[in-house]
């Protein structure tokens, strides 16, 4: 039984394929129970986020898993398996333990060393946790892999600077426009995102934040909070046809905006241009509407190209990052050994007494008690002594190739 990484991201696919394959907050429960009902899938855990869309799973076989996994990626997405094949890629094992280190560390994000991933990974980690599907392993792994995350943070500079998504977005909006001071601007979604945003510009010395949100009530919350204003969807189109700036990063299943909503906004702004940074996963606004005219339109790709530009400094710190990962993973692979050869160890001995005791009780009917304790003290010491070796062998070979082939091998010859 193995740890098993099934997934894709920003860097294996087009963002076009990547928000096709997203799971919905709201649809993870559903999805986790169609998983672990499958045949080779002990454990699960998924990873949705607007990088990526990562199945974690504990399974005993490597292929049957691997089929499993992405069989239910295709039917949950509605894709045919060969649209995404070749964007597909899987960890096993030690390399699995490693990608999800490193993905906690903020490795394999956008924008480097972001601080959102590591709450996503918990999130992830605690829905599967409710749902019934993460078991003792993948428990173990994802407890560790948060610990990491917090070690890499703490220890290294990887988080200074822009250090989120959020973040990155309102800096990209900054640069196009050469500086904030002024505008009005509006954020769509009040979520985890969007609050990212609208704290963002709350230190930009806009003129204005408008706060957007399908439930008005969390809008008003969080336009409260930086000294905004809050409207409701229905609201949206009027506010747009003043604002400067749209930034937007709803968890919207499908577009929020299409071509013909920018248009009319357009029309009504006489000639005024519109600046829309769209990081929502899948997208809010129709790709179209960045032909408009008057219309600029960035998105995910647009920001990553951004974030890459401001990476010298925090990319000094990624080998002292990899080094932690590398300590880590070596921590948890001996924990995990030893977790695994400690019930081998236990049923070998507990065979071991079944035996000594079912003889024992076979030839020992005429002994007096004083005789059997005797006898019973003996064969307990000879039990003792001659387990004492290959238990002592099991521990330390435990998490080596050798350590596998002892456990293997003390299975098939005691059928435990």
């Amino acid at each position: 039984m193995s740890v098993l990484a099934i997934g894709i991201n920003h860097r294996s696919a087009p963002l076009g394929l990547l928000e096709r394959m997203t799971i919905d907050e709201s649809a993870l429960p559903k999805a986790l129970a169609d998983l672990i009902g499958r045949e080779h899938v002990s454990e699960a855990v998924v990873l949705s986020t607007c990088n990526r869309i990562e199945v974690y799973v504990f399974a005993e076989t490597f292929h049957g898993a691997f089929q499993n996994v992405r069989d239910f990626l295709a039917e949950t997405a509605h894709v045919a398996p060969e649209q995404f094949s070749d964007a597909l890629y899987a960890h096993y094992e030690a390399d699995a333990v490693s990608h999800l280190f490193s993905v906690a560390c903020g490795l394999d994000s956008a924008v480097l060393g972001e601080n959102e991933i590591q709450g996503q990974v918990k999130s992830a980690w605690e829905t599967a946790r409710l749902e019934g599907t993460c078991g003792s392993s993948l428990n173990n792994l994802f407890r560790h892999a948060t610990e990491v995350g917090k070690r890499a943070r703490t220890e290294t500079g990887i988080s200074r600077h822009i250090t989120s998504v959020s973040q990155a977005a309102v800096a990209l909006a900054t640069e196009r426009l050469d500086g904030l001071a002024g505008r009005r601007l509006m954020v769509l979604g009040a979520g985890d995102m969007g609050e990212g945003m609208a704290a963002s510009l709350a230190k930009s010395e806009a003129a204005e934040v408008v706060v957007a949100n399908r439930t008005t009530g969390r809008a008003e919350e969080l336009a409260q909070r930086i000294g905004g204003r809050a409207v409701g969807l229905h609201e949206m189109s009027v506010e747009l046809a003043v604002v400067d700036v749209l930034l937007t990063s709803t968890g919207a299943s499908s577009m929020i905006l299409e071509h013909c909503d920018v248009a009319e906004i357009m029309a009504e702004r006489a000639n005024r241009p519109l600046l829309i940074v769209d990081v929502a996963v899948p997208r809010d606004v129709d790709p179209a509407a960045g032909d408009l005219d008057g219309v600029t339109l960035l998105d995910m790709d647009d920001l990553r190209a951004f974030a890459d530009r401001g990476l010298r400094e925090r990319r000094a710190e990624l080998d002292r990052v990899r080094g932690i990962i590398d300590d880590e993973l070596n921590r948890y692979l001996d924990h995990s050994s030893a977790r695994e050869a400690a019930p081998l160890i236990a049923a070998f001995r507990t065979r071991a007494e079944i035996l000594r005791k079912e003889e024992l009780d076979r030839h020992a009917g005429g002994l007096s008690p004083a005789e059997r304790e005797a006898v019973e003290a003996a064969t307990r010491g000879l039990v003792g002594k001659l387990l004492h070796e290959p238990t002592v062998r099991l521990k330390d070979a435990a998490g080596s190739p050798r350590g596998d082939r002892l456990a293997e091998a003390l299975r098939d010859l005691f059928d435990l």
